[in-house]
């Protein structure tokens, strides 16, 4: 009878104490699999409101929406499994109380190491609160030590790290607490600027007319009006050179649409400017100026 005592005790165990430990663990990877599932369908349907609605470019509604909705999902299942941990020491007849100056002695030596992690999760806090860029947003962000701003499309934001995807279709990773300077293409409105430079003989008036033109025709074309928050401006004469004049256009676009807003422009004046006979210098400049909004 004494050699079986282990066995039943075993068995005991296992029915008892490890039944229960079994059904939180499974029940907590349970609850965290739905937060996640229904996580998804809330970003779905918010992404399904954008694409079948008239707007073509996510509203800011749209966009806070969404990064608020993965940060929930993710601080419900971060609070899910302390939750299991918590009733798993229960279960275990660990008393908690006597963990507290360990873990306090345990959270000072990690606080030293985790002070960035710490840092990322307030910028990260910051940034969604403040609605400083969101998913489906353009934006370009100043690093600490990189020698270049990160560009592109965000497709996550956490309170940890922003995700974007650059030009290329490379993921970027970036931890909030390193961005120093949030530039955001797309917030509200933008506006692609075009700089003309002709030679200083050709007439300023003609070239002003023609220009003019340029901006009826493209504020009338379908495709682009629709991308257009008001007709484009020509602002006159820009820079004076001794053999070169610039003149400035410049349109009002919807968030994200200023590149291509630009190069239908350069298309335009190009193709205006030679029926015209007027002769347009081959470095055509061209800038997008954005409203900037910085962190």
């Amino acid at each position: 009878m004494v050699v079986f005592q282990p066995v039943y005790q075993l068995i005991n165990w296992i029915t008892h104490t490890g039944a229960n430990l079994a059904l939180i663990v499974v029940g907590g990877v349970l609850v965290a699999r739905f937060v996640q599932w229904a996580g998804g369908r809330i970003t779905e349907r918010i992404d399904a409101q954008y694409q079948h609605g008239d707007a073509l470019v996510r509203s800011e509604a749209a966009k806070h929406r969404h990064s608020v909705a993965q940060v929930i999902t993710w601080v419900v299942i971060t609070l899910v499994w302390i939750v299991v941990i918590l009733r798993v020491l229960d279960v275990l007849n660990l008393p908690i109380g006597s963990l507290v100056a360990p873990a306090t002695v345990l959270g000072a030596a990690l606080g030293f190491g985790a002070q960035r992690v710490v840092q990322d999760i307030l910028a990260g806090f910051f940034i969604i609160t403040e609605r400083q860029y969101g998913f489906g947003d353009t934006v370009r962000l100043a690093i600490v030590g990189a020698s270049e701003d990160a560009e592109g499309v965000i497709e996550d934001v956490t309170l940890r790290v922003t995700r974007m995807r650059n030009s290329d279709g490379e993921v970027i990773t970036v931890p909030n607490g390193q961005i120093v300077k949030a530039t955001n293409l797309s917030k509200d409105w933008a506006r692609a600027v075009v700089d003309v430079p002709v030679p200083s003989t050709v007439d300023i008036n003609k070239v002003n007319e023609v220009l003019h033109q340029v901006c009826i025709d493209a504020y009338t074309d379908r495709s682009l009006k629709r991308l257009l928050l008001d007709e484009p401006t020509v602002m006159g004469i820009e820079k004076l050179g001794v053999d070169e004049t610039s003149v400035r256009l410049v349109a009002r676009t919807l968030p994200g649409k200023q590149f291509q807003v630009g190069r239908a422009l350069r298309v335009r004046i190009a193709t205006a400017t030679r029926r015209q006979g007027i002769v347009v210098s081959p470095d055509v400049q061209t800038q997008k100026i954005d409203e900037e909004h910085e962190t």
